[in-house]
């Protein structure tokens, strides 16, 4: 909060290897400071509903707080304000002290002062170096109110508000209309209550209630809070989106929080939730990833296959930016995580004008091309394999047939093919059969899943891989094969691997209805949470990246998949709840799917849905619930259904028509 620069989403600077977030000078690191009262009470705040930070200092006499946001509607500004009470009969002048690091200038931004505007100073500029040679020098255009070094409550005034804005924006233009909106906002005494309202309705549309531990609902909404602050507006400007880093758009300088870098973390580990609470942010995560489609098929001729690779570490162009060559080269699985969120998204929403008309398609056609292109038929196992791989378990490189690699292009090959089918467009017959033929490593004896071929039971794993195959993956197995993975692979799990790791056992133990080793599980997650504000890191020790929200991706899946079973099909929306002792019931306000919202309200005896609101453009597809037992409860907006808890699942109507 307090740093002497921002980042402005899509700003780096530096070639491939060096790419990282452009430092971007900030007017809003500031500190409050009372030189006159000799040890006040000071305190700090962090409003999750409100999404303002505050700093407050307790004098004798009179309080004066710092209070201040990044305005959720008007995506270019940001705002502070500098408030001072008086509490007591006294008339003498109070005066703040606001010390400041600010200094205009970057080491990675060439910044040239512009002429005042409306009061505010201006400054302008490029990134120094693009990322890829001859390539886009992303600009940066900011607007600030000049800070003094001191403000004075006047004797004869009781209260006085000083309020001060920034703007930062890609264009002078854009720099200078939000600047002018907030002070029209600010003239209007609403600058801040616009703020709250777009954060609320935000909140509102995208509420997870939890009665259970305190801890767990404290860990809930700081996730909530963090994950929801990292995506678009759901009303903001039709601006491309630049994709979500490890830590958010806050950290990412040179050599802190992986640069400011995309990994799979997004496709993952934070996209479902997204998806299930906010398909419209979801989209635009998506078209990120189209945007950056021909950086993608570059990286896939550049390792001699067709098609495109997605990037293990991708900025702004798509091209592969991973500082060390042995990640982008082997650690591939992140083309099938990205193919598996569009997956996902077509699933939940239907929404064909994606693939059709906004590039979908191609995405989708390039990554099963790459697939193809870089498996190779085995005489011997009469099978393709992959070869030359780092799993996601990323202590073992170089090996053959990853089996989450593996069973993630498999995935990624039928449902181009499906795809395909639905939009009536021509696919190789190639792809179904090379999705059946691929090896996934199976162990007949021990009935498990080897992490790659020559694996041996016991070897040390980084982090989640192989229990992936269950959840995200939903690669066909038995209850059996299941439990075998997870008793597998458990105890040889780094315990000071990465946070989103404990999640998907979590999950994975829900689904075999054991609730006690479920709970375990992600109950080691806490001490990836520090205090006050919640704020993850990305190892127990303290170590890694800062605002975790890979690790709070996964936290979230956990009670968005595992309490509710909840499970994304090409048909359906499977459900078959399963909470641990302490938790009684479970509400999530608002699930997206196929152009409907709907509450769902779990206990241990009872669900009840209730669709609250249906698209009208495209019209929403009319919705029933199934039950495993054949009993069907159709879904009327405004009209609640409940019935006893059980599995079942949530599909189009066959008997209503839109």
């Amino acid at each position: 909060v307090f740093r002497d620069i921002l980042h402005a989403a899509g700003v780096y600077s530096g070639a491939a290897g060096d790419t990282h977030r452009a430092d971007v000078p900030s007017p809003l690191g500031l500190r409050m400071a009372a030189p006159a009262a000799p040890s006040p009470a000071e305190s700090f705040a962090l409003n999750t509903w409100t999404g303002t930070f505050s700093h407050t200092i307790q004098s004798p006499g009179y309080t004066a707080t710092h209070q201040l946001y990044a305005h959720h509607s008007l995506v270019h500004l940001m705002a502070f304000s500098i408030t001072i009470q008086r509490l007591d009969g006294s008339t003498h002048p109070i005066t703040v002290q606001l010390q400041s690091l600010f200094v205009p200038q970057s080491q990675d931004l060439d910044l040239t002062p512009g002429p005042d505007f409306q009061g505010a100073h201006y400054i302008y500029g490029q990134a120094l170096v693009p990322e890829v040679e001859g390539g886009p020098r992303p600009a940066v255009h900011m607007l600030w109110t000049p800070i003094p070094q001191w403000l004075t409550l006047a004797g004869g005034e009781r209260e006085r508000c000083w309020q001060f804005l920034t703007a930062v924006a890609g264009s002078e233009q854009e720099a200078k209309r939000s600047y002018s909106a907030g002070l029209s906002l600010l003239a209007a005494g609403s600058l801040l209550r616009s703020h709250l309202r777009s954060w609320a309705a935000l909140r509102r549309g995208c509420s997870v209630q939890l009665d259970g531990p305190p801890a767990l609902r404290q860990a809930l909404h700081g996730c909530l809070y963090y994950l929801l602050s990292a995506v678009p507006p759901r009303h903001g400007p039709a601006a491309p989106f630049h994709g979500i880093s490890p830590g958010g758009l806050a950290n990412g300088t040179r050599g802190e929080d992986y640069w400011g870098h995309v990994f799979w973390d997004q496709d993952t580990w934070m996209f479902p939730n997204i998806l299930l609470l906010y398909p419209e942010a979801a989209r635009a995560i998506l078209q990120y990833r189209i945007r950056t489609l021909e950086g993608a098929r570059r990286n896939a001729q550049e390792q001699g296959c067709e098609g495109a690779k997605f990037p293990w570490e991708s900025a702004a162009t798509g091209r592969e930016v991973c500082p060390e060559e042995i990640y982008g080269a082997q650690e591939i699985h992140v083309t099938g995580d990205v193919l598996m969120a569009f997956e996902q998204y077509y699933c939940t929403t239907q929404d064909q004008k994606l693939f059709r008309e906004d590039g979908g398609w191609e995405l989708v056609e390039a990554v099963a091309q790459y697939w193809c292109s870089r498996m190779v038929w085995s005489e011997e196992e009469q099978l393709y394999h992959i070869r030359g791989v780092m799993p996601p378990d990323e202590y073992h490189s170089q090996v053959d047939n990853s089996a989450y690699t593996n069973a993630v292009a498999r995935r990624s090959l039928n449902f181009a093919s499906d795809m395909a089918r639905d939009l009536l467009l021509p696919a190789p017959e190639e792809w179904e059969h090379r999705a059946r033929r691929i090896k996934v490593p199976f162990d007949e004896e021990r009935k498990y899943h080897p992490e790659y071929d020559g694996y041996s039971p016991g070897e040390p794993v980084k982090q989640a891989d192989v229990v992936l195959l269950g959840f995200p993956l939903m690669h066909p197995m038995s209850a059996e094969v299941r439990r075998n993975d997870l008793e597998m692979y458990e105890p040889v799990t780094d315990p000071a691997g990465p946070a989103m790791t404990w999640s998907m056992f979590a999950v994975g133990w829900l689904e075999l209805k054991e609730l006690q080793r479920a709970w375990s599980q992600l109950e080691k997650c806490f001490s990836n949470i520090t205090e006050p504000f919640k704020v993850w890191v990305e190892n127990s020790d303290g170590s890694g990246a800062v605002n975790f929200l890979t690790g709070m991706g996964g936290f979230l899946q956990v009670i968005l998949f595992g309490f509710t079973g909840f499970r994304i099909t090409r048909s359906s929306l499977l459900f078959d709840p399963a909470f641990p002792d302490d938790i009684t019931k479970l509400k999530i306000g608002s699930i997206s799917y196929l152009g409907n919202r709907l509450e769902v309200t779990i206990t241990r005896e009872e669900i009840r849905m209730e669709v609250t609101e249906t698209s009208q453009a495209p019209p929403a597809s009319p919705l029933e619930v199934v039950l495993e037992s054949g009993q069907r409860f159709p879904l009327w907006e405004g009209q609640s259904v409940s019935f006893p808890t059980a599995p079942g699942w949530i599909q189009r109507s066959p008997s209503r028509t839109p």
